[in-house]
């Protein structure tokens, strides 16, 4: 420690100190019902532990949680306006629930705006405050219960062990609201599109359109993107689905794999249905050493953005999500490395489009593993909370080898918010970013024109059709107008032309028309 200072090095130089994770499964023998706060305080026991070293020793710990100035929970789905709220209950303060547990007293407790980019832009924000004196020593931490909750919900009330997970945790907090309006816009909702399947779809389709693939090549595409993520899940003894999967496994429908939406199958989804929680603590080099924290446990970060796109029907092209890939370019240079010296890689994997946005641009052709945990489908999407356990594995990978670079990816919304972390055990000075430049070029670029009232001839730009249980079907396209080239999102008509036409190999460029009547917009079939 003292030679990192002796290089030079500014003390306030940001470092994970500390990471932690925990999850449990319903059918397990130890199985408690634990709360999403218990979840995520049990990873903060394991931060804390893990920052003063593998002795385990309680009195460090203890001084470290006693030295928290910060705790960040990030939000639940439940609080995102993505889930129904719990019938077992909820903390009324989350972070200091956590706080409380770990016999910590921080000054501050937020709890985090919703969407899968939050954990990565938590530690990129707290990393330039404690860069910058504002803070100390911060905890990250989040969970899900959602298996827990299903669980519980199907089980009578009277049954034996439910569990109650009200708790009142008195004192400050700052509430960052849900901050998913792209997926939950009344428009988009009214159509479906807060159930993100259906949205990351709509991507999807038009990215299959642009490469000229049929449905069976791009099907057999996905599987075999994700066939190794499932390899990694199943070595990981916290990942919800420990089985290997092969391509045609993966992206063949089948009894057990039910078409959820054109084009994904249920295995080619996140799992959120899932007990894990998982924490990291930050703080500077220079507490660091105060705090005696060995040396070889400090993690530095190299590089680091956070971007936010359009709106969903405000973004040029349908098929890529060009605001992720200048966020990754930007950590890339800041850190002064290129993709291919990347030892180790988590892309944020909700969807494979998600993936495959930035393998096409940084790994065109790279036969390489792109997660540490086994991804959000087969390792498990606790909510808002995965790239936390990314963290968490990709901090543990860099310690056992020196030197050694990884990248962190999260992807919030509808491929709307990207936050990028680089990191590695070497020693580097914090840099500031560019996030601020990256995002207002990005405000700056050209949106189609939109029409919400859309008449007339119109061809399809993308589309995908909802496949609920029990067989009902739902089509949603986004279209032109002929005349005019402006935008419009609608339903489809429920007519035996037009699901031929969706069912088709290739709805996208196809002539349609479409009508709107009491703000409700429908395209149909031409014959």
């Amino acid at each position: 420690m003292t030679s990192l200072l002796g290089d030079g090095l500014d003390p306030r130089t940001p470092v994970f100190i500390g990471v932690g994770q925990v999850a449990e499964h319903v059918d397990d023998s130890y199985y408690t019902g634990q709360s999403p706060a218990e979840l995520a305080s049990s990873a903060a026991c394991n931060a804390l532990f893990d920052a003063t070293g593998p002795a385990q020793e309680l009195g460090p710990a203890q001084r470290l949680a006693a030295a928290i100035d910060v705790v960040a929970a990030v939000r639940l789905f439940e609080d995102s306006g993505l889930a129904h709220p719990s019938e077992l209950g909820r903390s009324d303060n989350l972070p200091r629930s956590i706080a409380r547990r770990i016999a910590a007293a921080p000054q501050r407790a937020i709890y985090e705006v919703g969407g899968g980019q939050s954990p990565t832009h938590l530690a990129n924000e707290f990393a330039a405050e404690v860069a910058a004196g504002k803070a100390d020593v911060v905890l990250l931490a989040g969970a899900e219960a959602l298996s827990s909750a299903r669980h519980w919900r199907a089980a009578p009330h009277e049954a034996a062990g439910r569990p109650n997970w009200n708790e009142t945790s008195p004192g400050q907090l700052q509430d960052r609201g849900q901050g998913l309006d792209d997926m939950t816009a009344p428009a988009l909702a009214a159509l479906g599109l807060d159930f993100a399947p259906a949205a990351y779809a709509l991507f999807e389709n038009a990215r299959r359109a642009r490469l000229g693939q049929t449905r069976a090549q791009y099907a057999r595409g996905m599987g075999e993107l994700f066939a190794p993520f499932t390899h990694v899940a199943a070595a990981n003894p916290l990942a919800a689905v420990a089985e290997r999967r092969s391509p045609e496994q993966l992206s063949t429908p089948s009894a057990r794999n039910r078409l959820i939406v054109d084009p994904y199958p249920r295995f080619l989804v996140a799992r959120d249905q899932v007990n894990q929680g998982a924490a990291v603590l930050l703080t500077s080099v220079g507490r660091a050493l105060e705090l005696g924290i060995p040396q070889e446990r400090l993690i530095f970060c190299h590089g680091h953005a956070d971007v936010t796109e359009r709106d969903v029907l405000e973004r040029a092209d349908l098929s890529s999500s060009p605001a992720a890939v200048m966020a990754v370019s930007a950590a890339l240079a800041d850190a002064g490395i290129e993709a291919g010296e990347l030892d180790f890689v988590d892309l944020y994997s909700c969807f494979p489009i998600a993936v495959s946005n930035i393998v096409d641009v940084f790994f065109p052709a790279a036969d390489r593993s792109f997660t540490v945990t086994g991804g959000l489908p087969f390792f498990g999407g606790p909510g808002n909370n995965y790239s936390m356990h990314a963290t968490v594995e990709m901090v543990r990978r860099l310690r056992a080898a020196p030197g050694s670079y990884g990248m962190v990816t999260a992807n919030g919304g509808v491929l709307s918010k990207y936050s990028v972390g680089i990191y590695s055990s070497a020693a580097a000075p914090w840099q500031p970013g560019r996030s601020a430049d990256l995002q207002r070029e990005i405000d700056a670029w050209a949106a189609p024109d939109l029409s919400h009232a859309p008449h007339g001839p119109a061809r399809i730009e993308s589309y995908t059709v909802v496949y609920e249980r029990g067989g009902a079907r739902r089509g949603i396209v986004v279209g032109r107008l002929v005349a005019t080239d402006e935008r419009f999102l609608a339903a489809t008509r429920d007519d035996p032309a037009t699901w031929a036409l969706l069912e088709s190999e290739q709805p996208i460029g196809a002539r349609v028309e479409v009508a709107t009547q009491d703000g409700r917009s429908q395209v149909r079939a031409v014959d």
